[in-house]
Formats: C-alpha cells, structure tokens, sequence
C-alpha cells in the first residue's frame, strides 16, 4: 500500500520506463564481458552514492564538497574490525553507519549553529575531509600511509555475509542498494520533511519565518546523507580489498561523487543515475580507447570531466535529466 502511493503520480509511460531500466540491468550480468561488468559496478556505486550527496544538496541546498570522508570512515571501520577482529562487515556496518553520522553531526553543528553557509560551508565540509586524511596517514591502527589490506583468496562461492566472492554478487549489492535508495529518496522528497527541505533550499530566510526549524531539518539531512554514504565506503572496501588514505578521502574523490548529480540534474531523483551512466560508461570508454591505440595520458579522465561540465553548465544549467524528462513529455513532477 505505502509503496503504490510513491508512484501513484507516476505516469504509466515512466513505470514502464522504470521497469524496462530495471529488467536490462538484473539481465546484464549475463550478457557482460569482465570489463563490463567492472564498469557497471563503477556506474551502480556513483549512482548509489550520488543519491546520498542529492538529499543534503539538492534536496536541503547545502554543498558538501568532502563527502569523500564518509565513505573513508565507513570503509576503515568495515575494513578495520574485519582485519582486526573478524567481524563481518555487515556488523561493521552498523558501526561505520554512527560514526560517519556522528562526523556529518559535527561538521553540521559547527556551520549551522554558527551560520556557517554557502561557499564557507563547502570549505568546512574540505578541511573536515583533509583533516580525516592527514590523520589516517598516521595512524597506525589502520596502517596509515602503508595501507590496510584485506585477505584475499579465491572462492568458489559467493559469500554474501562477508562480502567474499565475484564482482557479480557486488554488483547485485549495488543493485538493489541503489533501488532502494531511489525509492527511498522519492519517499523523503514526498513527505512533510522533504517539503521543508525545499523551502529550505529556496529561500532559508523566508523558510524560517515560516516557522520551519531549519536547524533542526539541515542536520538530519547531513545525518541521513553520511550515514547513506558510508555503505558505499563498506562496499568499497570489500571488494577493492586495499585502503589508503591519499585515495579514499582525496578531494578528488569527493568531486567524482557531485559530479554525477550536477551533470544529471541536482534536486532529481534521476539526476545522478543518469550523470553516472554517462560520466562514468564515457569515461572508461574514453581510457579503454586510449589504451587501444597505445596512449596513457595523465589526466585524460579529468580533462573529460570538466569538458563535460563546463558543455552541460553552458547548454544544461538544470542537467541532463530535467531536459530529457521534457522530451519525454513527463511532468515535473515526475522528475
């Protein structure tokens, strides 16, 4: 019942739509080569985790520009007590999911109760970030700049308790984690809060003196936005097996995430999906071309990105999917 009334103002031809996205990509697995696949899971982890960055920016208008953190502590806690103490990382989980949700408390309480906004509030959300890895390069409890490793051996089965096995089982995780965060999100956006967090986003002046609690209502957007974006960092290091702090809580990182939802169409629900399909599928098209020809050019994959960027902010300022749900004849409310 709760789920028909998500979708009950969907038109048929976006359910129909939805259901033949849903169809080609359970199906792939059994028609993709290796490398495929590898892009997939790639597509399907952007497309996860840029939903999660969406709910605080494009749905409550706060730019995090270090979301990279969350996903560091969720895949050093995971990782840690698995290396550490054997626990699995779905129970590693439940502990990365609190630690990452106590950072975003912190960094929210800071700008918020301050009134640390806008620009000043994206560096805040940085320096956190740098702060997180210059301190995991020196701490030796998770190898520091040496790396932390997990066990890897090869299996004849999937282990899905301890995220041991084939590519295949981790992109069926992705899968439906990023199913379940699309209709979570639609969830959020069509109650009271998701509501709140527009007004908030539109104007916070006027929203407060609407009597809306803006505090209150930006911190638990940061809140579900770690807390959402740690997963992807267990999934992470579960199936790359190795952590260092120079590449997980990078700035660069924390770009990759946002770019998807800019390019796609921030404050949409298919705003990152689609900004991860074609970001990363162009990207990894664009190496795999490359290396065809014998060329390794430094940067090629950057240079992509901003080329990307600066066409889709020039043609696009909205993204890719408002246009495109204007072609398709859907109604803005079905974005």
């Amino acid at each position: 019942m709760m789920f028909s009334r998500l979708f009950e103002n969907v038109s048929r031809r976006m359910l129909v739509l939805l259901a033949a996205l849903l169809i080609v990509l359970f199906g792939a697995p059994f028609f993709a080569t290796d490398y495929l696949l590898t892009v997939l899971i790639l597509i399907l982890y952007f497309a996860y985790i840029g939903q999660a960055w969406n709910i605080m920016m494009g749905f409550a208008g706060q730019l995090s520009l270090g979301h990279a953190l969350y996903v560091g502590l969720g895949a050093y806690t995971s990782a840690a007590l698995y290396v550490h103490f054997g626990i699995g990382p779905w129970i590693g989980l439940l502990v990365a999911i609190p630690i990452a949700a106590l950072a975003g408390v912190f960094i929210g309480y800071l700008a918020f109760r301050f009134k640390v906004g806008g620009v000043y509030f994206a560096i805040l959300t940085i320096a956190v970030a740098e702060f997180a890895r210059v301190g995991f390069d020196h701490f030796a409890w998770t190898k520091g700049s040496s790396g932390l490793f997990l066990p890897v051996a090869q299996f004849t089965r999937n282990d899905l308790w301890l995220l041991r096995g084939q590519p295949v089982m981790f992109y069926y995780i992705l899968l439906v984690a990023t199913v379940l965060a699309f209709v979570f999100c639609r969830a959020l956006l069509q109650s009271r809060m998701g509501y709140f967090w527009l007004a908030i986003r539109e104007d916070e002046e006027a929203a407060r003196s609407a009597g809306i609690d803006t505090f209150r209502y930006k911190m638990i957007a940061v809140v579900i936005s770690s807390g959402m974006t740690s997963f992807a960092g267990v999934i992470y290091a579960f199936y790359y097996n190795n952590l260092f702090p120079e590449q997980v809580f990078h700035i660069s990182r924390s770009i990759e995430i946002i770019l998807g939802p800019i390019v796609g169409g921030v404050g949409t629900l298919f705003g990152p999906i689609i900004g991860a399909f074609l970001l990363t599928g162009m990207s990894e098209t664009l190496i795999a071309a490359l290396h065809a020809v014998g060329l390794d050019i430094p940067g090629a994959k950057q240079v992509f990105y901003g080329i990307c960027l600066l066409l889709v902010i020039m043609a696009l300022p909205d993204g890719i999917w408002p246009w495109l749900a204007r072609r398709l004849g859907l109604s803005e409310r079905e974005k």
